[in-house]
């Protein structure tokens, strides 16, 4: 029996030595259970290891085509995604392409047991968060993971790939290991394995691949879509810095020497993308629209969606479709100067963002702009379909659509020349003048919308301000460009005109705003998807994106005073009449007729964009759509117009007549300040606003498409103002006049005080033709362009 202790501090001498003993009895048991976890864990690792069997290349699962529908899910469109493989020996590799590919993905190869410990902790901290923290993974885990056929981020599948990895590592030669390697890897262009990839790509048999050659095909495998050189400028950029990465790495490991790797050139004879799998007609395009949204909306990598096996429901109604074709193909102007002619179009359905119809261009994949969609790698000067843009901005601010200013042509203000001209320069420089410098009496905002008054919307414009207008266009939907990269909308007085380039299938949207009355959709392209096959397991259905952009009493105003377009006056008059719907919508021109459009929209059924122009898009003589099809000058009144109405016809058939919503009444609001510059109506008393009538006139006014008079043979006469009656604007494309006598000139009728020139047509930088292109990343992957973004001539159109 332990005595008791005689004093204090040996008391607490005892407590201390227990409360040791007491730790180093837990710390003995963690141990001892840490212990008998790892030996747990070995012996399960060990067990699982015995019980997994090594998968051989050809086993994967067998791929099937995924299947595109249209809208009703049961018709089908088209067919993409199919394994085109051909399996080569290890020593069909040129050795110089072997070591390219093991530069590029795995320096380590011949000497790791199969996996990268810190590609590992990498893979499982990026699974545990829900994220993707890159790979690192060896060539021997590329291998594996291919076989699964799958691109899931869990712990399972990565635990299951690191023991194939092991036992293949430790069973298999590495010859053997790369050999199954190359024979697996996706190459994008429907290319799975070496063989095929060096047929799709250089036209030849894998063991005539140079190292340079190698190179290429090693950096594509990173990712098809984002370094394949066929598809453009941006594409070969990256391809040329990752073949560098390629070959550089090939000199670190001794096997190229720095004398080979100085001669080693960019590979020039690319072959061509070939897509076989896709329709070759103008539903290729919508087809390579619905991959890229595979993998923007869905995760889905290049090579998930051509290995297959998806049900995929569109929203492409068929019927709509053929009828854009068939527009299209009907009045698309053929004969000289006619073979560089670029027609885009997009329907979209109002409050939904469901894209029910797109045209890119008549042939997929052949030609010169084989891969070029004009409807959304397009970009061309907006013209006068942005001045509805200037109305919702006066409308939001309580500028009613009564407010009226004077159409006098031209009109003059410092705001719209350059910084520093005089009223001498002024005068000299034109001012802002209308269609044929047609002059108007007191306007109100209906009428100056019906006809297209320049003059009028240049006052609105310095009214609300031209960053108010822009914001307006924002919200809207509208997106500008300069070149292939997305810019801020311009805030010159001249943006009133239409100077930023943009984009058809935004067009379409943001007229969708206003059809819905203020309510902006995401636009989209797949309604559902559903696999089909083993080797997926989605389940998707599209989550539409509806937000309010202005307010409902703003929309219908808008809308009202969009709905004259179609009536006697109005610059669709009589072409678009011939839809015998209500309408809204909204004609454009660019000076010197660059583009030509037609925007507009159906109550709560179609938003339809129509936008058209030649060759690279620069501000070129050659460019100009004058002289086609029988029209001395290409309007949008003319083509354009004609287009729409037809598909539209086709696309309602059988619909019901939807009726305008009624007036939003925008009242007056004074405002408490207007900007320097801004002229003062003359008016602003609030009057009624009827409703249009779509009872067809039958007093036939001048117009651009009313009769073969008003084509080439009359185009020419209108030089002269005085003979022009107020009828014959109601076609009317905005012009401005140049900065001299000469018809050749720039025009220079828009430059902001603060702000980059808006109207200036800039000088062209290239005459080249754009490299086509099929895939994108989303959302900003650079397409090739055929128009300069940014500033330029002033789009003043009808």
């Amino acid at each position: 029996m332990a005595r008791s202790p005689r004093t204090r501090a040996e008391a607490r001498s005892r407590r201390s030595t227990r409360r040791r003993r007491g730790r180093r009895g837990i710390v003995r048991k963690l141990l001892l259970a840490l212990v008998a976890l790892i030996a747990l864990g070995i012996v399960g690792v060990v067990v699982a290891y015995m019980l997994t069997d090594i998968p051989k290349p050809n086993d994967r699962a067998v791929s099937q085509a995924s299947v595109l529908y249209y809208s009703d899910g049961k018709t089908e469109m088209d067919r993409i995604a199919t394994v085109n493989r051909e399996s080569v020996e290890i020593k069909q590799v040129p050795d110089g392409v072997q070591h390219a590919f093991i530069a590029a993905e795995d320096r380590t190869f011949y000497d790791n047991r199969g996996i990268s410990p810190k590609g590992i902790f990498r893979a499982i901290s990026g699974a545990v968060a829900g994220e993707d923290r890159g790979g690192g993974s060896t060539i021997t885990q590329q291998y594996v993971k291919n076989y699964f056929l799958t691109q899931d981020r869990s712990l399972e599948r990565k635990a299951r790939e690191i023991l194939i990895s092991v036992k293949i590592d430790g069973e298999l030669s590495k010859d053997e290991i790369l050999a199954n390697y190359l024979n697996t890897i996706y190459f994008g262009r429907g290319a799975d394995g070496i063989q095929t990839a060096s047929k799709a790509y250089f036209g030849k048999d894998v063991s005539k691949l140079t190292p340079s050659e190698g190179a290429l095909l090693a950096s594509v495998i990173r990712g098809p879509s984002l370094y394949d050189p066929a598809l453009g400028e941006t594409q070969t950029a990256a391809a040329k810095e990752r073949w560098a990465y390629v070959l550089d790495g090939m000199v670190a490991e001794g096997w190229m020497t720095p004398a080979e790797r100085s001669k080693q050139k960019f590979p020039k004879t690319i072959a061509p993308k070939q897509r076989s799998e896709a329709a070759s007609d103008d539903i290729g395009f919508i087809t390579e629209e619905v991959r890229q949204e595979l993998r923007s909306r869905l995760d889905l990598t290049d090579a998930d969606i051509d290995r297959g096996g998806f049900k995929i429901v569109t929203t492409i109604d068929k019927d709509a479709q053929e009828s854009a074709a068939a527009a299209v193909k009907k009045s698309r102007p053929t004969g000289e100067g006619t073979s560089d002619l670029h027609i885009g179009l997009a329907s979209i359905e109002p409050g939904d963002g469901a894209i029910r119809a797109m045209y890119g261009g008549s042939r997929f994949g052949t030609g010169r702009y084989g891969y070029f969609n004009s409807a959304v790698d397009g970009k061309m000067q907006a013209g006068s379909t942005m001045k509805p843009f200037t109305m919702i901005a006066a409308l939001r601010k309580g500028i009613p659509l009564s407010t009226t200013y004077s159409g006098a042509s031209p009109y003059f203000n410092r705001a719209f020349i350059y910084d520093g001209a005089s009223a001498t320069d002024i005068q000299r420089q034109g001012g802002i003048v209308n269609f044929g410098n047609t002059s108007y009496g007191p306007v109100n905002m209906r009428t100056a919308t019906q006809k297209s008054i320049n003059t009028y919307y240049g006052q609105l414009n310095l009214a609300v301000t031209p960053k108010s207008t822009a914001e307006s266009a924002k919200d809207a939907g509208v997106v500008a460009y300069d070149g292939d990269e997305r810019t801020a909308l311009s805030t010159g007085p001249g943006n009133v005109f239409g100077t930023d380039a943009v984009r058809v299938l935004d067009m379409a949207n943001a007229y969708a705003t206003i059809a819905a009355e203020g309510r902006r959709a995401t636009p989209y392209y797949i309604s559902s998807v559903k696999s089909t096959g083993d080797q997926h397991d989605l389940d998707y259905t599209v989550k539409k994106d509806v937000r309010r952009a202005f307010p409902q009493d703003v929309a219908r105003d808008t809308i009202q005073a969009m709905s004259l377009v179609n009536q006697p006056g109005g610059t669709g008059y009589p072409t678009v009449a011939d839809l015998g719907r209500p309408v809204g919508g909204k004609t454009g021109t660019t000076s010197n007729n660059y583009a030509a459009w037609f925007d507009g929209f159906t109550p709560g059924q179609l938003a339809t964009a129509v936008g058209m122009y030649k060759g690279d898009g620069r501000l070129v003589e050659k460019n100009q759509l004058k002289n086609l099809g029988g029209f001395a000058e290409v309007t949008g009144g003319t083509i354009p117009a004609r287009i729409w109405t037809d598909y539209m016809i086709g696309a309602l058939e059988g619909e019901p007549v939807e009726s305008l919503p009624p007036a939003g009444n925008v009242t007056f609001r004074p405002q408490t300040s207007r900007p320097t510059d801004a002229p003062a109506p003359i008016t602003t008393t609030q009057t009624p606003v009827p409703q249009p009538t779509t009872t067809r006139s039958t007093t036939q006014e001048p117009t651009s498409t009313s009769s073969s008079s008003t084509r080439s043979s009359t185009s020419t006469t209108k030089s002269s103002s005085t003979t022009k009656s107020s009828t014959t604007s109601s076609t009317t494309r905005s012009t401005t006049r140049s900065t001299t006598s000469s018809s050749t000139t720039r025009p220079t009728t828009t430059r902001p005080t603060t702000t980059r020139p808006t109207t200036t047509a800039p000088s062209p930088t290239s005459t080249s033709e754009p490299s086509p292109t099929s895939t994108r990343q989303t959302p900003t992957l650079p397409r090739p362009s055929l128009t300069p973004g940014g500033s330029g001539s002033a789009g003043q159109g009808d």
